[in-house]
């Protein structure tokens, strides 16, 4: 009899796991076969993978939100691990007052991401607020809304860019100097992920690491050419790219994996200054942020950008790398290149008139110059490297004069390198004051500032010891003024993050650059030399 029973129930559990398996059809195919296989369709019957394990118990399918406060508006995305197809696409938001949980509102999750936007207006941001996301009856993601830091005399930001998946460990020093720290708001300018073509994984994997950063913050996140699937981007308008690499400018994947990209870094950020759609459908995100009395302008910098290939002449093995010590910048600066775009820089002229009592910040992905002379290895000299936003030069004036009529100071990253430079448009000194903020991880292909002649440059930077500050013509001829450098052979290999803090009453910046290996609870815990700088925001 007992072993009757015990077929009759094995048959049963054989009979149900058939039936389940059987329900488990995907909802929604994705538009894309060859990206984000991991995150997509039957995405359960995927293997293990190296990035992040996917089959999360569902008491942890929220895996994070991630927010922004603009205008009295609330803007909060809710991230999760992949669902199966039996389980509910709807998540809601609550919010605590009084000891009370009350849900606010509910959205319904994208199957192509694995993200939900909620949007409440008429925010109450005189006060910190409690938040909660839900999902089915246990899985929630709690963390708080914090207050317009508008009673402050200095307002902070922390920046960090190149989480380089060469090291796929936690963020556990980021996350304990951030939080001591306490800035009001914190910046990931591009390269959340560096797994090209498995985004959701990746971006769940740098949640993971760096979620407790802004559970409790507003974080602006924009993405970067790793993001999308590329080495390099020169967006040329959305347009598609078939060049390997994609130097002859546009988008390598298809469209939809784009959107989906930034719709789960961006859906958060204020709505956008002017939300037309450019070539494959494909959004923009270019906006502004104010808060506590601090304005900041969020651009685009690789999507209009023109490619170099087929446009100008190919001066090295690359279209997008300069090899020759002969060549005349003017020749590469050409009619009908484009840096920003007409559209962002209308942005930027507005921006800069309005909010004029604001210290006035630009946040993009990379700097406004070639800030670095050798690339990957030693033997890598480069004259000139189109990646940067150096190149177009006309356009990349267009954008400093605007940047300087604001009185803005410009913060980056990307380039691995972290720089402090006055940029000058007409002559040395004359443009705005820029930090490109160093890797999060910078064991993978470093770069350095090393004059070919080794010597300082004028007007060298009397507070450093480091020898090559000063006055100096980067590879297309742009002035500039470097102030600070960290080469990879500084301590962490060169990787760490930006604190930068906004004085209201002086109306100076101060950036300070820290290394990742550095604890900064402890007394002696030091800047990478040449930092922090102080400059004025006029």
């Amino acid at each position: 009899m007992n072993k009757l029973i015990a077929t009759l129930t094995l048959t049963c559990l054989v009979f149900s796991c058939a039936e389940k398996t059987k329900e488990r059809i995907p909802p929604v195919t994705a538009p894309f076969s060859d990206v984000d296989t991991l995150a997509i369709n039957d995405w359960w019957n995927r293997g293990d993978n190296p990035i992040i394990d996917l089959k999360v118990g569902r008491d942890s399918v929220v895996a994070f939100g991630i927010y922004t406060v603009h205008n009295k508006i609330l803007k909060l995305s809710a991230q999760l691990y992949p669902l199966y197809p039996e389980e509910t696409r709807e998540v809601r938001l609550e919010i605590e007052k009084n000891g009370e949980w009350t849900e606010i509102q509910k959205q319904k999750v994208n199957d192509i991401g694995w993200s939900a936007l909620f949007r409440v207006a008429d925010w109450d941001d005189t006060q910190d607020t409690p938040y909660r996301i839900r999902h089915g009856e246990t899985a929630s993601f709690e963390g708080l809304v914090r207050k317009n830091p508008s009673d402050k005399t200095e307002i902070s930001i922390a920046a960090l860019s190149c989480n380089s998946n060469k090291d796929r460990g936690m963020r556990e020093n980021y996350v304990r100097n951030i939080n001591h720290q306490d800035p009001d708001i914190i910046f990931f300018a591009g390269d959340q992920s560096y797994d090209h073509t498995e985004h959701t994984a990746a971006w769940l994997k740098f949640g993971l690491q760096f979620k407790e950063t802004f559970r409790n913050r507003p974080c602006v996140a924009i993405p970067d050419d790793h993001d999308i699937g590329q080495g390099n981007l020169w967006g040329e308008n959305g347009k598609v790219s078939t060049s390997p690499g994609g130097p002859d400018g546009g988008y390598t994947y298809h469209p939809e994996y784009v959107k989906m990209v930034e719709r789960c870094q961006t859906a958060h950020l204020p709505d956008p200054y002017d939300a037309t759609r450019i070539e494959q459908g494909i959004g923009v995100y270019y906006t502004n942020l104010a808060l506590g009395g601090v304005d900041f302008a969020i651009i685009e910098d690789r999507k209009f950008k023109s490619g170099p290939e087929g446009k100008i002449p190919q001066q090295g093995p690359r279209p997008d790398h300069i090899r020759n010590p002969d060549y005349d910048p003017t020749s590469i600066d050409l009619p009908g290149l484009t840096l920003l775009g007409d559209r962002q820089l209308q942005f930027l002229d507005e921006w800069g008139d309005q909010n004029p009592d604001a210290l006035k910040v630009v946040l993009s992905q990379t700097g406004f110059c070639g800030g670095a002379h050798i690339h990957g290895s030693l033997d890598n000299r480069l004259h000139a490297d189109l990646d940067s936003n150096g190149w177009p030069q006309t356009g990349r004036n267009k954008a400093l004069r605007l940047i300087k009529k604001a009185g803005a100071v410009h913060i980056a990253g990307d380039q691995h390198l972290a720089t402090v430079i006055q940029q000058g448009i007409d002559e040395f000194g004359d443009g705005p004051w820029a930090f490109v903020v160093p890797a999060i991880v910078n064991d993978y292909y470093s770069r350095w500032w090393w004059p070919e002649d080794e010597k300082p440059g004028a007007h060298p930077n009397p507070d450093t010891s480091l020898p090559w500050t000063g006055d100096y013509l980067d590879g297309f001829h742009n002035k500039i003024r470097m102030m600070a450098y960290v080469n990879p052979e500084s301590s962490s290999k060169g990787g760490g993050y930006g604190l930068i803090r906004f004085n209201k009453t002086d109306r100076t910046a101060t950036f300070e650059c820290w290394p990742r290996y550095v604890d900064v609870t402890q007394a002696d815990a030091a800047q990478f030399e040449g930092w922090p700088i102080t400059v004025p925001m006029n």
